[in-house]
């Protein structure tokens, strides 16, 4: 057991050299703060990544259609308009399949009173919120009659509300798209970015009818650009995509060495694939800052090592009055881990502001976790037990006899 005599003792050796004893623990206090630092940063930025995952929706595909070639021109997907309502209704009926929204949508100018805003109108059915898990929070969604008859009604983002509203409740509203009255049903809850840093609140949404008919057209009825598709699970997700290629190969004639019309991309992958790549520049941040510590630890060797030399006849004295190896060894390694926890603690006080400075002026998202201070100090002490154990090991090994000779 450590005494209080020998905590005392520790603490007098290291007050007689301050100087030597603060340059050693610099060392320390930058690695802590750094480790602390891009913790806290890659841990904000994993949530941010997975804040967006889960303002997707889940187990979601999107089919897009294909593209088409003009004059020896191919153009890029969505330029055809080779996906129906009819297909998303065939999709629908295939196992793992949960739910079907077809979309249509195009860019418009809003106005309101004095206040016009232009933004992405989507034309779809009345389960996209449902398949997007994406909650209304005033009003009421538009049903499947406004479908039919192709009404002029509109559910409308957060961002779309405050620019053409303000403060003012927009439901029972009335505004124009490319000057066209739609009545406000609902507005929809706030999602912030997506994984593209689109903000996801600038869109309003209308049956798809009424978006083909009255406000961007169609080549032909019931075409679409693109549809939603929600599984029932990830694990059905492969098994689902197969069989959705099949399906609509069938249906739009292809023969089996022609190229397909449309274009399948797995929402949920690509979001999985970026959680990861954040996950592992996290690492990859935090075992950068972590070479610090390194620095940091030979940094208390070799001024433990010093401190050894300078007290050689000190240790003599003490082996000569009684005092056992072990004493010595614990004398010294308390030394090492006393400089290394005091170091880690201003360490962890220096990443803590930094990591709060760096959210106010660059807006960067921090997450500061008890888990990454405890692991700053268990790190901090095996360091100065690691690299204290040499010194004081050496000094608990000298003969008293040599020791006593030292000049």
């Amino acid at each position: 057991m450590i005494s209080g005599v020998m905590t005392a003792e520790a603490w007098r050796a290291m007050g007689a050299n301050r100087m030597r004893t603060a340059l050693t623990m610099l060392g320390m206090v930058i690695g802590v703060a750094a480790v602390v630092l891009m913790m806290a940063i890659g841990q904000g930025a994993q949530d941010d990544v997975k804040a967006s995952i889960n303002s997707m929706g889940s187990n979601l595909f999107i089919v897009l259609s294909g593209s088409t070639t003009s004059g020896g021109v191919r153009m890029g997907g969505g330029a055809a308009p080779t996906l129906t309502v009819s297909d998303g209704e065939a999709i629908a009926e295939l196992p793992g399949v949960e739910a079907v929204a077809p979309v249509h949508m195009g860019t418009a100018q809003l106005v309101y009173g004095p206040n016009n805003w232009s933004t992405t109108v989507l034309g779809t059915t009345p389960n996209y919120v449902d398949l997007r898990s994406w909650p209304i929070a005033q009003g009421a969604p538009f049903t499947d009659s406004d479908v039919r008859s192709a009404t002029r009604v509109a559910l409308i983002g957060q961002t779309v509300a405050e620019n053409l509203f303000g403060g003012e409740n927009p439901v029972g509203r009335t505004i124009r798209i490319k000057q066209n009255p739609f009545l406000v049903v609902g507005v929809l809850s706030e999602r912030g970015q997506s994984l593209d840093g689109r903000d996801q609140d600038d869109t309003v949404m209308v049956p798809w009818t009424t978006a083909q008919r009255k406000l961007f057209g169609t080549p032909f009825p019931g075409a679409v650009r693109s549809l939603m598709v929600r599984a029932i699970s990830e694990d059905a997700m492969p098994r689902l995509e197969g069989a959705m290629t099949e399906l609509l190969r069938q249906r739009h004639h292809l023969r089996p060495d022609a190229d397909a019309d449309f274009m399948i991309r797995n929402l949920t992958a690509v979001a999985e694939s970026m959680a990861e790549t954040t996950r592992i520049m996290s690492l990859l941040l935090g075992a950068i800052a972590s070479v610090s510590l390194l620095v940091g630890g030979i940094g208390i060797m070799n001024i433990m090592l010093v401190s050894v030399t300078e007290r050689t006849r000190e240790i003599g004295i003490r082996i000569a009055i009684g005092a056992r190896p072990r004493d010595i060894r614990q004398q010294f390694l308390l030394e090492a881990v006393m400089m290394s926890c005091a170091g880690c603690l201003i360490g962890v006080m220096l990443g803590v502001g930094c990591a709060v400075l760096a959210h106010s002026l660059a807006q960067t998202s921090v997450v500061i976790t008890g888990k990454s201070i405890v692991l700053a100090f268990c790190v901090a002490a095996m360091v100065g037990i690691f690299f204290g154990f040499y010194p004081a090991n050496k000094a608990a090994r000298m003969e008293p006899i040599a020791a006593l000779r030292y000049e």
